[in-house]
């Protein structure tokens, strides 16, 4: 369903160049950052890119440095976290506010954030760690670019809040200010603009089997009231929707959906797996976490009925629930905040990994004692029925002082078959291989 008549927001102001003394793609406290949508004049330089032109950008794109005491302290942190017999974790890349990841067929990784930039990682050696951290496309104004994801010939899409680009061959061209563009979702037609909102703003995306594109809406509510129901339901909001790789044939794929910044689909299925993150204010013990199993379109998962699991909302609690609700197939941890997730496809890992599901929780917000912060594994049935679900890799919550190291925020498989894990507190992106003479 198209949203062409909905109110487009005003272009957003330039952000100034002097960065006082922040940290590289870090707002500095003395700026404020620019309003919704495209940024003034890099809006007009996405017209040039889909024109294959030139926009006059600087050549010298912006880098993170690699090395120093930022560095040094990741790498202590990581001496920390607990992994199961045989396998190691390492510092990967500084990235500041990494969060969501693409992973290239060339071995770049493309990184969102909840900001203004996308990063592209570059292992030139081929020693496991990235060489380089830059701005991919700084001619282009980009707003909370969280969610990224490759179609199996090479376009790399990004979900920004509210608008939807896709880039063509951007492993050939992202060495280079300007780039290859093409606008899939125009700003301001995703949601519709009076639901643009700070809260529940941070889209995911993945290509499907039926090489269409789906993408994650949450809503801007804890829990919405009921005269948001009808629109929410028209566009997809509280939900999964998908289209064409061009934009058209919107429809939405499923309801009931709370937030969800974790989707993947499970490896020769159909089958749309997700995290869902529960409603805030019952208390810290309910309601749970969820991990979701669609098997066709137009299930309905929910929400906001049900705040989590089969708990019930106070707000609906009087309301009857839509028939047929699909429970979550794990419940997780209460308020842990599930977010990427990944199937594992790669080799390096032992057997009984094959097919398992790998998803960052990101850690409580608000929980009276802290929970999350960890990578946790579901194991699968032949059938796609889950058999268990444990943590992998945990120890950036610090037990004695309930401080965090660091938040897991996504995790994606590297060509090699190791997983990489972003962390937008800490600013990084981690590595966990194994080795078998280890074990």
């Amino acid at each position: 369903m198209a949203l062409a008549q909905q109110q487009q927001p005003q272009p957003g102001r330039g952000v100034p160049s002097n960065t006082a003394g922040s940290t590289p793609g870090e707002t500095p406290t003395n700026v404020r950052p620019p309003p919704g949508g495209p940024v003034q004049g890099q809006a007009d330089n996405l017209e040039r890119l889909q024109q294959f032109r030139t926009t006059g950008a600087s050549l010298q794109i912006e880098t993170v440095p690699q090395e120093g005491r930022r560095a040094d302290a990741l790498r202590r942190n990581l001496e920390r976290i607990r992994l199961p017999e045989g396998f190691r974790i390492d510092l990967y890349a500084v990235v500041p506010d990494a969060r969501h990841m693409a992973v290239g067929a060339g071995g770049v990784v493309f990184v969102g954030t909840r900001k203004t930039r996308v990063w592209a990682l570059t292992d030139r050696d081929r020693d496991r760690v990235a060489d380089e951290v830059k701005v991919f496309a700084p001619s282009i104004g980009f707003s909370v670019p969280n969610g990224l994801c490759f179609s199996p010939d090479g376009i790399l899409y990004v979900i920004e809040h509210n608008r939807v680009v896709a880039f063509p061959a951007a492993e050939f061209f992202y060495e280079s200010p300007d780039v290859a563009a093409e606008v899939v979702v125009p700003q301001g037609q995703l949601v519709p603009a009076s639901e643009e909102s700070f809260n529940h703003g941070a889209r995911v995306c993945r290509i499907g089997p039926d090489n269409k594109l789906y993408i994650s809406l949450g809503q801007p509510f804890n829990v919405p009231p009921p005269a948001k129901l009808d629109l929410y339901g028209q566009v997809g909001m509280s939900g999964i929707i998908r289209m064409d790789r061009n934009g058209q044939n919107r429809e939405v794929y499923a309801r009931g959906v709370r937030n969800s910044v974790g989707i993947a689909f499970r490896p020769n299925s159909s089958e749309l797996w997700f995290t869902d993150n529960q409603v805030d204010g019952m208390g810290d013990n309910t309601p749970p976490g969820e991990i979701n199993r669609s098997t066709a379109a137009g299930q309905h998962f929910g929400f906001p009925w049900y705040g989590g699991g089969n708990v019930r909302t106070r707000e609906y609690a009087d309301s009857q629930p839509p028939a047929n609700v699909v429970f979550p197939v794990v419940e997780t941890q209460n308020h842990a905040a599930d977010l990427g997730m990944t199937f594992y496809d790669g080799r390096m890992f032992p057997e009984e990994y094959r097919g398992a599901i790998f998803n960052a929780q990101h850690g409580s917000w608000n929980r009276t004692e802290p929970v999350g912060a960890r990578v946790m594994v579901t194991f699968l049935n032949p059938d796609g029925s889950v058999k268990e679900s444990k943590p992998f890799a945990e120890g950036w919550l610090d037990d004695e002082t309930n401080e965090y190291l660091g938040r897991p925020a996504d995790v994606a498989v590297l060509r090699d078959g190791s997983l990489l894990v972003s962390d937008d507190m800490a600013g990084a992106v981690y590595r966990i291989s194994y080795n078998r003479s280890r074990r």
